[in-house]
């Protein structure tokens, strides 16, 4: 919520009421200190926005202080608006902090530098706000837990005790804080027993066992103890937190304290190499303080909810080998955590370059295709708007019928069943509108309009319309490259592999994705546009923005006009399965998730018919079937299938290789042109029209993406004839290479 404090409508405030209507956010806008003040108390915004420019209506400083001194403001940013002043010094905002304003925004109405002022509030300022604001609640906790919890820094300087740890121990809060630890566990090998709790928690490790402390009075007890280092700012330990618990004669203690008692009796020191998520506060100090029957029933309330296995696969991965860590020998329990680390990360498909990291080629490949860009806000707004017009059905020219194909086109498409079906060739006769042309008789070769119960003018007309919302202009990303994916998704649905796994409705979603899979796209990648702030990477969240685009621009052109919904005719519920797989194709070819899709078809599909071969089932049907036909391997196939249609050019007979590559490289020069005309990051530096080695571009391209996924995908639908022009192509660049020519072919 955005409170709005400004004594007169003006262009300034209009634009801050614009941006919250974008940005979504709700909205007050009060003209006095006094209405301010009260609104705030009543509605609690999370932004303040005070106009500092005209003193003649109000002390704003004056309103901050006094909005500050209520507790509803503790968690709230406050942003002062002030002159933009071009002839005098830059003023200091120390008067500003003191009054307690957050920051200050310079006089800027422009809508987009409101706008761009909120979101950066929203995910900066704000989000910090709303974690310290979560912070209470934990502290809550802590304070009524039963457990003794005690805070340290890195330099075992005591920051914070519970009341449960001043009452096991008897000091108070005030006799502790800033104080450094200098009560140890009294044991007979003190020594070596403080050596072995920092040899585990030093490398961030939890530790847990049993040790005697020495209370304010002298008295010694008994806890079990947890200790648990916290990882903080730069990647190293910044806290402890320890959580006690008192053990006494007295028959109260847990029976996973005798447990644990029995046990360090004959081993005290083990170094226990758990989960840190694991355990760290006994849900039963939750439990209220009331009768005993009702603790009873909130503590076997509170273990039902800890038995439920409401938990993803991964995490039942990381507890199976927490599990095997308890009785492992160290080596063993060491090699455990470096698997648990790796498991812990997010980027689990993304390989590390390693030594490829210093070829620029590799690095600008991977930086420009499986990055979403480097942030950054300016003027320079890329004009890629998602409300832009696109051609329908009624603008354009009436549709040819298959049976009018004029016969140059039909000699161009005779052997469009073979993989060395040149695309190019059908480009020139059609005069750059293969799509429609290849489209019509690939369709009608799978027998799509009988699935779609669609008429073939009906068809005709979508072609037509989704071939006139390609680029012409792009050098690479236009309807002959849709068409070459088109042919090499025909070509992929016809081996007996593939065959022998998809069902029709698959056949037509993969044809279907793969002819609109790249519609309107502007010829600049999806870290162009984020870095231009495009309206795209905005409406889609920085996020597969081309392909999000790509698979909901497909629906609406198809849906918005009945002469070109091949849509209309089909049941809901096969519609919404077909949706659904043409958008999860679609979306599988964005190359941030590459390596992720490539190493789960090997591990799901690859490795399991390899086992099945080595072990004498190459005949046994029903073991290959279901490996093949479960939905989730279905999924990853077609997943696998559009993505080796999509970049399939250097699997191309040779001449076809070398003119995709002249083109895709074409369309990287142009942008880097115009990052540098704009003034934004470039995302792929070695693409400079005036120093880039093509070949050097495409040996690190088949190096990093093409290899390992043919190699997995020919294991699969068996493509020997791709493999072989992939070897012959890989040979002619490194010839290239080898005599240091940077152009696509040798000179006469």
């Amino acid at each position: 919520q955005v409170l709005l404090v400004f004594a007169e409508e003006d262009e300034q405030s209009n634009g801050f009421r614009w941006a919250c209507d974008k940005a979504g956010f709700r909205c007050n806008l009060a003209r006095t200190p006094q209405s301010a003040l009260e609104c705030f108390l009543d509605k609690h915004h999370d932004i303040i926005i005070i106009d500092h420019r005209h003193s003649r209506f109000f002390d704003a400083e004056a309103l901050c202080r006094s909005i500050r001194t209520t507790k509803a403001s503790e968690n709230t940013v406050i942003i002062c608006v002030v002159q933009r002043h071009t002839d005098r010094e830059e003023s200091s905002i120390l008067p500003l902090i003191s009054a307690g304003f957050t920051r200050r925004y310079v006089e800027n109405s422009s809508r987009m530098a409101c706008y761009n002022e909120l979101i950066q509030l929203e995910f900066g300022q704000v989000q910090a706000q709303f974690k310290l604001r979560a912070c209470n609640s934990l502290f809550t906790a802590l304070e009524k837990s039963q457990e003794a919890i005690e805070i340290t820094s890195e330099d075992h300087v005591i920051q914070y005790v519970n009341p449960a740890f001043e009452t096991m121990m008897g000091y108070q809060i005030g006799e502790l804080i800033e104080k450094e630890l200098t009560e140890v566990p009294i044991n007979e090998k003190k020594a070596d027993f403080l050596d072995t709790i920092n040899s585990c928690i030093k490398i961030g490790k939890e530790w847990q066992g049993m040790y005697y402390a020495k209370k304010k009075n002298g008295d010694s007890i008994q806890q079990n103890v947890k200790i648990l280092p916290v990882i903080g700012q730069g990647g190293k330990i910044r806290h402890y937190v320890s959580i006690s618990r008192l053990c006494n004669d007295n028959n109260k203690v847990e029976k996973t304290c005798e447990c644990i008692q029995a046990e360090s009796q004959t081993d005290t020191q083990t170094c226990r190499h758990k989960d840190m998520r694991k355990g760290s506060l006994d849900v039963r100090s939750t439990t209220s303080r009331g009768s005993d029957g009702s603790s009873q029933r909130r503590r076997s309330s509170m273990a039902r909810v800890h038995s439920m296995t409401i938990e993803a696969p991964i995490t039942k991965v990381i507890n199976i080998i927490n599990a095997a860590q308890e009785s492992s020998p160290m080596p063993v329990a060491e090699a455990l955590d470096r698997a648990l680390e790796i498991l812990r990360t997010t980027e689990l498909y993304s390989p590390q370059l390693g030594t490829k990291d210093e070829d620029p080629h590799t690095s600008d490949l991977v930086g420009g295709l499986m990055t979403d860009g480097l942030r950054r806000l300016s003027g320079n707004e890329y004009i890629l708007s998602a409300k832009q017009t696109h051609q329908v059905a009624g603008s354009l020219s009436s549709p040819i019928s298959l049976n009018d194909i004029p016969p140059r086109i039909t000699q161009a498409m005779e052997n469009e069943e073979q993989w060395d079906f040149d695309i190019f060739e059908l480009e020139a006769a059609t005069h750059k509108r293969p799509l429609v042309y290849l489209g019509l008789k690939i369709f009608a070769r799978f027998g799509i309009c009988e699935f779609l119960n669609c008429s073939e003018s009906t068809l005709r007309s979508w072609l037509q319309v989704i071939e006139a919302n390609y680029h012409s202009s792009n050098s690479y990303h236009n309807s002959t490259h849709s068409a070459d994916v088109l042919h090499a998704t025909a070509y992929f649905l016809s081996k007996e592999r593939v065959k022998q796994t998809l069902d029709p409705i698959d056949e037509v979603a993969a044809l279907i994705a793969a002819t609109v899979h790249d519609v309107d796209h502007p010829g600049r990648t999806n870290s162009f546009l984020c870095n231009a702030g495009s309206e795209l990477a905005i409406l889609y969240n920085d996020t597969a923005v081309l392909e999000s685009h790509h698979a909901a621009l497909a629906f609406q052109l198809t849906t918005r006009d009945g002469k070109c919904n091949i849509f209309k005719n089909m049941e809901r519920n096969e519609y919404r399965t077909l949706r659904q797989v043409i958008i999860d194709m679609v979306l599988a070819t964005e190359m941030t998730k590459h390596f992720e899709h490539v190493n789960k078809f090997v591990n799901s599909i690859n490795k399991p018919l390899a086992a099945l071969e080595e072990n004498g089932n190459n005949g046994d049907g029903e073991s290959i079937k279901t490996v093949l036909r479960s939905p989730e391997n279905r999924i990853l196939i077609k997943r696998m299938l559009i993505k080796c249609a999509d970049i399939s050019n250097p699997c191309r007979p040779r001449e076809q290789c070398i003119e995709w590559a002249g083109r895709i490289s074409e369309e990287y020069f142009a942008q880097t042109d115009e990052e540098r005309r704009q003034g934004l990051p470039v995302v792929m530096p070695v693409f400079d029209r005036n120093t880039c080695s093509i070949p050097k571009s495409q040996l690190s391209f088949i190096d990093y993406f093409i290899i390992d996924m043919f190699d997995a995908w020919d294991a699969f639908a068996d493509l020997p004839n791709l493999m072989e022009h992939l070897n012959n192509n890989i040979k002619y660049w490194k010839g290239l290479d080898g005599r240091n020519l940077r152009v696509l072919r040798p000179p006469p």
